[in-house]
Parts: structure tokens; C-alpha cells; sequence
């Protein structure tokens, strides 16, 4: 049994830890607020900023994990180095969480030092920074906060008239203590694809098949699996997706995210090192383990011999039309029963307007319409409603 300290306890984190409790193993789960969703089913639980380095090491002390899996983005990632070096195992690495935790260190390593094809792209630490970047760039572009997660603080700015807005919005969406944003050229792309990239300690990198989705403000709506690619393209992002992950080193899932263009082929586009949010899809029983056991899996060292996929699978997520301190009942859940369909209501004891409060997942044959299921999980997504 090994003791896993869990750095997030969302509806990922979540994920993680059932799959980590199926295999035996222990599991501390923290996070900034009382009762989220993985400490409903840890073994033990811990409430503390994890931008707060002295809670972070008091934890460390506390518990003393054989594992270190952060599954957010606003840690202070710097003392990772100091326990990898003490002999505890970070997930996938502490080079990888403290780069992919970045806009600016991921998005340097990938164009600059790899090589990889990605949108043109300028730094600013001011608006006037911005506004200047930008005539450069041109309209339209995209904004975002070097340090965010799910989409918060990233616009897409039509006119210089809503650069201003663009900078107001990155600062109060952005996490940590990082005051920096992101100016990209908007890519005209055809769609946009997740693939989840698994690397083993002691085996070969092997790739889901690929997962489509659909965002608003950054934010994903809904998934899907498989994802139509051109082979070409698909094997120039798993050629990709395997370059990056081996320069950041260590063993897990990789959420590397490409934007696809009849016109120009594969962009490169982000990266996060743990399981991600469009990859929930796979809970559907689209593939032989879910995103979460594989991730378990690879940090663990269990040999992993192939990913197949089974079925096809479409989700889509319940939102919160509401804000509210009280616990959140819902309604509408014997609605969602129908064959080949599944809810999972994730438990968050708060919410508040578009927050993500659960999903539903779908599944079919191979040879199944896939265009027909997602519209069943957005259907029955509808149904549910946040009281």
C-alpha cells in the first residue's frame, strides 16, 4: 500500500482517489475548503491553501506520503523540488508540475525548445504591455492568465475596444500570486482534441483514442470519444504529445490538448500533467480503464500492456444556474435512467452560477452514430436541475 498525498480534491481528484481506494491504497485529500468532493472518499483529509509553502510542508511532515499527486494548478509548486529530492515520489514529476503549471514555461518549452507548431504568442505583465502586443498579433486574439484553470480569466478579444476588459478579466481569473497574461493569434481551426497520453515507468507511452470537445469561455461543456482526426494528424499529435511529455519527465496520464486545421495540420496547444476534465468522458466505459486508473496505474508502476477502446462515448456536464452557501439538492436525476446512460453528481457542499456540479455519460456500440449520442448526453443533462 502506498500513502498518496492528493494536492486537489475535485471532481478529478475525486476520480482519482476511488480508483486508488479500488487498488488498496491510501489516500490524504486536500484542498482549500472543507467537504470537497475527494474527501468525501479519502482515507483522511487536509484544509489549507496549497499556495501556502509552510501548510504544504506541515502536511508533508504530518503524513508522510510515498506520493505527491497535485490535481490543480495553484500550488506553490517550487517545494516539490525539495520533496522529490527528500525521496518522495511527485506525480509525474516536479519538473513537469512546476513547467505545465505555467502558460509561460509549457508554451517556451514547446515552441522554443522543441520546436512544436503552436499559435504566435507574446507575454505582458501590464495593460499597456498588452496593448501593444496586440497591435502586433492583430484582432482577432486570444487572452489568457499565465496561472488559471477550466477556462477562468481567458477571453477571446474581437476589437482593441475590449483589451481593457481582456486585462480585467485574465487578473481576477487568474491563480496564484502570478499578475502576467498570455496574447495569442486566434487559430481558425476546424476542432479541437484532447489526447490523453500515458507515460509508464517502465513501459511504452501509449495514447487513448482521441477526445473531442466543446468549450465556452475556456470552459469544457462536453466530450466526446473517438474524436474524427486524419490519421496523418493524429500521428503528428501523438508524435507531439510524446516529445513534450518526455522533456518534462515522469509517469502518469497528460491531458495534451492540439487544435486541428484542415488547412494547416496540428497545432500544439496546452498541457496538464493529471487526468483531465474532457477525459471524463472515458467513465462512459469507452475504453478498457478509465483516465483515472490509467493515471493510477502509471504512478504506481503497474505495467500497463494496451489501451482499448471499447464502446463509443459522449458526456456533458450539469451546471448551477444558481448561487448558494447551502448544500445543493437536485431534481430531475430519474430522468437521466436510460440505457447506456450514467450520472455522476459530484458532491461540491457549494455552488455558484456555471459552476460544474455533475456530468452524464453515454455510451455506444462502435459502430454506433456519435453525433446522435452526444446530443442524448446533452439531453439528459438538461434534465437535471440544481436547487
Amino acid at each position: 500500500m502506498k500513502k498518496i498525498l492528493l494536492l486537489g480534491s475535485g471532481e478529478l481528484g475525486k476520480e482519482f482517489t476511488i480508483a486508488a481506494q479500488r487498488l488498496g491504497q491510501h489516500v490524504i485529500a486536500c484542498d482549500a475548503y472543507a467537504g470537497a468532493p475527494a474527501m468525501q472518499v479519502a482515507d483522511e483529509f487536509e484544509v489549507f491553501s496549497m499556495l501556502d509553502g509552510e501548510a504544504l510542508e506541515r502536511a508533508v511532515e504530518k503524513h508522510h506520503p510515498d506520493l505527491i499527486v497535485p490535481e490543480i494548478e495553484a500550488i506553490r509548486t517550487e517545494r516539490l523540488y525539495d520533496f522529490e529530492k527528500e525521496g518522495i515520489q511527485v506525480v509525474p514529476s516536479a519538473r513537469a508540475v512546476n513547467i505545465t503549471m505555467n502558460r509561460k514555461a509549457i508554451r517556451d518549452l514547446a515552441a522554443k525548445e522543441l520546436g512544436l507548431k503552436t499559435a504566435k504568442y507574446f507575454y505582458a505583465k501590464s495593460y499597456d504591455e498588452l496593448v501593444e502586443h496586440a497591435k502586433i498579433i492583430g484582432f482577432p486574439c486570444v487572452v489568457k492568465p499565465l496561472m488559471s484553470s477550466s477556462g477562468k480569466g481567458q477571453s477571446l478579444v474581437k476589437t482593441a475596444d475590449d483589451l481593457k476588459h481582456a486585462w480585467e478579466y485574465a487578473m481576477g481569473g487568474s491563480r496564484g500570486d502570478i499578475h502576467e497574461v498570455i496574447i495569442e493569434e486566434f487559430i481558425h481551426f476546424d476542432s479541437e482534441i484532447t489526447l490523453l497520453t500515458v507515460t509508464q515507468k517502465n513501459g511504452p507511452t501509449l495514447f487513448c483514442p482521441p477526445i473531442g470537445h466543446v468549450q465556452k469561455g475556456g470552459d469544457y461543456r462536453e466530450s466526446f470519444q473517438p474524436a474524427h482526426i486524419a490519421p496523418e494528424h493524429l500521428a503528428e499529435a501523438e508524435r507531439m504529445a510524446d516529445k513534450v511529455t518526455r522533456a518534462l519527465t515522469g509517469a502518469g496520464i497528460w491531458g495534451v490538448e492540439f487544435f486541428l486545421s484542415h488547412k494547416d495540420g496540428v497545432y500544439f496547444s496546452e498541457l496538464s500533467p493529471r487526468p483531465h476534465d474532457t477525459g471524463m468522458v472515458t467513465l462512459a466505459g469507452t475504453q478498457n480503464f478509465t483516465e483515472f486508473e490509467l493515471h493510477l496505474r502509471a504512478v504506481l508502476g503497474l505495467p500497463i500492456p494496451c489501451i482499448k477502446q471499447m464502446r463509443i462515448g459522449a458526456s456533458a456536464v450539469i451546471l448551477s444556474p444558481i448561487e448558494s452557501q447551502n448544500t445543493p439538492e437536485y431534481e430531475g436525476l430519474e430522468r437521466t435512467c436510460e440505457e447506456d446512460a450514467d450520472v455522476r453528481i459530484f458532491g461540491k457542499p457549494t455552488t455558484r452560477v456555471g459552476r460544474r456540479m455533475g456530468v452524464v455519460v453515454c455510451n455506444g456500440p462502435l459502430d454506433a452514430d456519435l453525433d446522435t449520442l452526444r446530443d442524448k448526453a446533452k439531453r439528459l443533462a438538461s434534465y437535471v436541475t440544481v436547487k
